[in-house]
């Protein structure tokens, strides 16, 4: 590849860093370790891109569906349908099933082999779960079900912790047809409650607690909340996780062991058409309603295997860890459904990066001998924030790919990661995507592409993406361009609908930009052709008719040696159109009494006029002990948004918030110094 320049928008301030950084020697099969599927240079991976979007397309996802899934009745037709009415199909006449594909072909196959490393709460509590096991227990639940009524077609609401047995109620669902909704067991009773009358299930599965960071949470007696106001709802199956005594409705709620124990340990899988619905996933929106994203089986199934074997370069003998939730889309494509369809291992995390100690992620790497490891940047950012001290002593030598996912990271945590865990030695795989497109997107190969941090790369194969000119929809062509990015073909893992709501459906993804699907961000593409993601399209402001991306300013601020982490917005201005307005939480170590905090603001502020120029300062300066987050560690800007907008009494949705408490004291402090009252 040519030398590369360093992206203009984005700060890279790694001392003497370079601008890219080559697939090291670990994912270029030296050294002992194998060699990579895509490989060993740019042009093996454009070759094939090339080959999955070009006029022959069809025919090279038909193969990949043959090598990659096992069918019960082979398809004739690989794609049919299109963006105009959503009414898109991949291998319409194929029959097959999930679980068979995740769990029985391995088991025939290697049944001893494991399948989930269970990481429990408590690091004595982990353990190895084989195929063997996972399989007859999915049978045994699956069984359950069909004993209590379920067919095909009907949802199911899970409600569970990081179990590994949360693996097993996914699959037990998808063996016999059924459809589950998944609900992060970190939502309210209301939540909870909105979601399973959404989807109008009629049985729901639990636990009797849940553990995590040390802590008890009181699961049972939030279902029981819930399904006061859920009349749908016949029976809750109780998975015993902390072995408490919690209240148990008689006819309604059953031990999942005592229901298991009593019936076979072989299934029959259901035989369920290529479209069939596997599963809905409730993702907040703006309007204050949760979409229900809908996905279907193969199509997923097949985005999730080739994602996962080629963004982190499996192979048959590694041990992958995804350290997401079950309850959001990353743990539904990279703990379950892409790992386990491949045939790996993989990895049910249940703790949190900093439980018992920070050293927590590396204990387990060196534990269980980890190949990958894939988490967000909020944790990345945690950890850099607690120092060098918790993993330099760990032997992590196992390791080959690192990925990141949930937002773009900014190059000072991308440089922790890669020195710090990689050591300078692994692949990093900044991973863009979204629940509407059920897997990777625009993402590096290790072993062919070279990475820019802060940078998602390429498009994965069979994306092909277009950057859009906002107000008029036009191609921009060439480099150092930016517009919004844009789809203009489907690919096999694309959500189908939003459930029950099909016309929302076109109308957030396909409708502004007729011919495409809209992902809703803004990007830039530099003049070596990478992308970079700049964040929500409300995330991008324009100041004076400069667009700067909240990605840009955040980067620019978290160089300041204090800060620790960063939420950046735009609101409206009467002299600018729009004003950068910036939430800046300190390290604990940084003594902010040392000087003041008018002082402290300023020098944030000199800091971006520093990196990105005087029309990006910052015109207002939040110094906050904490931002507002979903579970999975999101920013939600939206919240920041809105409270500069003085719009604090129509937040929209806070279902998905880590610490909602923190909102009214974010007011109090925005509007005080706002003089609004």
């Amino acid at each position: 590849m040519p030398e590369l320049k360093r992206h203009a928008g984005v700060q890279d301030s790694h001392e003497g860093s370079k601008s890219s950084y080559p697939p090291p020697a670990r994912v270029q099969g030296k050294d002992g370790h194998p060699k990579p599927h895509i490989g060993p240079d740019f042009a093996a991976y454009k070759a094939e891109w090339e080959k999955s979007v070009g006029p022959d397309a069809d025919k090279w996802w038909g193969q990949k569906a043959r090598e990659c899934l096992d069918w019960f009745s082979d398809f004739k037709t690989v794609f049919a349908g299109g963006f105009e009415a959503g009414d898109i199909q991949w291998f319409p006449e194929g029959t097959l099933n999930a679980a068979y594909n995740c769990v029985d072909r391995h088991y025939y196959k290697n049944p001893d082999k494991v399948a989930i490393i269970y990481e429990a709460d408590e690091p004595s509590d982990s353990r190895e779960i084989t195929y063997r096991e996972l399989f007859h227990e999915v049978c045994r639940v699956a069984n359950v079900l069909r004993s209590w009524g379920v067919k095909r077609g009907d949802a199911v609401s899970v409600y569970l912790p990081m179990t590994w047995q949360a693996v097993v109620a996914f699959l037990a669902c998808a063996r016999i047809g059924a459809v589950h909704s998944a609900v992060f067991a970190g939502f309210s009773a209301e939540s909870l409650r909105d979601r399973v009358n959404d989807c109008e299930c009629k049985v729901l599965i639990t636990t009797d607690e849940g553990r995590r960071g040390g802590k008890t949470i009181a699961t049972k007696a939030i279902v029981d909340a819930a399904l006061a106001q859920c009349p749908l709802i016949e029976k809750v199956l109780v998975l015993r996780r902390t072995g408490s005594k919690v209240p148990m409705t008689e006819g309604r709620d059953f031990w999942w062991d005592e229901e298991a124990e009593k019936l076979s340990s072989y299934s029959v899988c259901e035989h369920m058409n290529s479209e069939d619905p596997l599963f809905i996933l409730y993702t907040s929106g703006s309007t204050g309603k949760p979409k229900g994203v809908v996905h279907s089986t193969a199509g997923y199934l097949l985005g999730g295997y080739l994602t996962v074997k080629y963004v982190f370069d499996l192979h048959p003998d590694d041990r992958f860890a995804c350290m997401a939730d079950v309850g959001w889309i990353t743990g539904h494509t990279y703990i379950v459904y892409g790992p386990l369809c491949l045939g790996v291992t993989t990895t049910v995390f249940e703790s949190t990066p900093v439980y018992p100690t920070a050293s927590r992620y590396w204990d387990a790497v060196d534990k269980w001998k980890l190949t990958q490891l894939y988490t967000a940047p909020t944790a990345i950012r945690l950890l850099r924030r607690m120092g060098e001290d918790a993993v330099k002593n760990h032997d992590l030598s196992s390791l080959r790919v690192l990925g990141t996912v949930g937002e773009p990271i900014n190059p000072e945590a991308w440089h922790w990661y890669n020195d710090h865990a990689g050591r300078g030695q692994c692949a990093i795989v900044d991973t863009y995507w979204m629940t509407e497109t059920g897997s990777h997107m625009v993402t590096p190969l290790p072993g062919a592409i070279a990475t820019k941090p802060g940078s998602a790369t390429f498009p994965f194969f069979g994306v092909d993406v277009d950057i859009l000119d906002p107000t008029n929809g036009k191609v921009l062509e060439g480099g150092d361009v930016e517009g919004v990015l844009a789809a203009k073909r489907p690919w096999p893992a694309i959500a189908r609908t939003i459930y029950r709501d099909h016309k929302r459906y076109l109308e957030t993804y396909m409708k502004p930009y007729p011919g495409y699907f809209f992902f809703g961000d803004g990007a830039a593409r530099d003049e070596d052709g990478y992308l970079w993601i700049k964040g929500r399209v409300d995330d991008v402001i324009n100041v004076s008719g400069h667009r700067l991306s909240t990605a840009e300013v955040e980067s620019a601020l978290i160089l300041h040696k204090g800060v620790s982490e960063t939420a950046v917005v735009g609101c409206p201005d009467e002299l600018t159109g729009q004003a950068v307005y910036a939430f800046v939480q300190m390290k604990p170590e940084f003594d902010i009494k040392a000087t003041s905090v008018d002082a402290l603001t300023k020098e944030l502020a000199i800091q971006v006029r520093k990196v990105i120029g005087p029309f990006a300062a910052p015109k207002r300066i939040f110094l906050v002990s904490d931002l507002p987050k979903t579970r999975s560690g999101k920013i939600m800007r939206r919240i920041l948004r809105k409270i500069c907008s003085k719009e604090a009494d129509s937040l929209g949705d806070l279902s998905s918030m880590e610490k909602p408490e923190i909102v009214d004291s974010l007011t109090d402090q925005v509007y005080k110094a706002m003089g609004w009252k």
